[in-house]
């Protein structure tokens, strides 16, 4: 079994974007508290097996994000694509997991975390914080693997 992770060092959000201020918004489903709060942790360091304020790595972001709303999911994104129902592209919606293949195995080696409009929030790699990037873009476009869903 092969297993990859991303991971990055985040800095603490805003408080705009803290899980508190973000899980008491009554107005907000819980897919946008989820992508209100991994995009309030764009510009964190990456850092590899990374799954706290410490640092983060893809599959630790998307582990931190869902911890701060009460949800479980899996540490890894083999077993967090493993252990949901797929999605397909036309099918995401905010808060939602995507993931993608990015090793010549065509493995599940990439998670992040969709937040609408074509958009994913992601911890891509070491020397990289991070970022918000597109699920139609150069990269990432060919190598998207499906979504899953870990919210109600």
């Amino acid at each position: 079994m092969v297993l990859a992770g991303c991971a990055s060092a985040p800095r603490v959000p805003d408080a705009g974007a803290s899980p508190h201020a973000v899980s008491a918004s009554a107005s907000l489903s819980q897919g946008d508290r989820i992508a209100a709060l991994a995009t309030g942790l764009i510009g964190q360091p990456y850092r590899y097996g990374g799954e706290g304020l410490q640092g983060f790595d893809c599959s630790g972001l998307a582990l931190y994000v869902h911890q701060q709303l009460g949800i479980a999911v899996p540490r890894t994104a083999v077993l967090q694509r493993q252990q949901a129902g797929a999605l397909d592209r036309s099918e995401l919606q905010a808060g939602d997991l995507v993931f993608f293949t990015m090793g010549a195995r065509l493995l599940v080696d990439h998670v992040g975390i969709y937040v609408g409009d074509g958009r994913f929030v992601h911890a891509p790699r070491a020397g990289s914080p991070v970022r918000l990037s597109r699920i139609d873009d150069a990269v990432y476009g060919l190598h998207f693997a499906g979504g899953a869903r870990y919210w109600q």
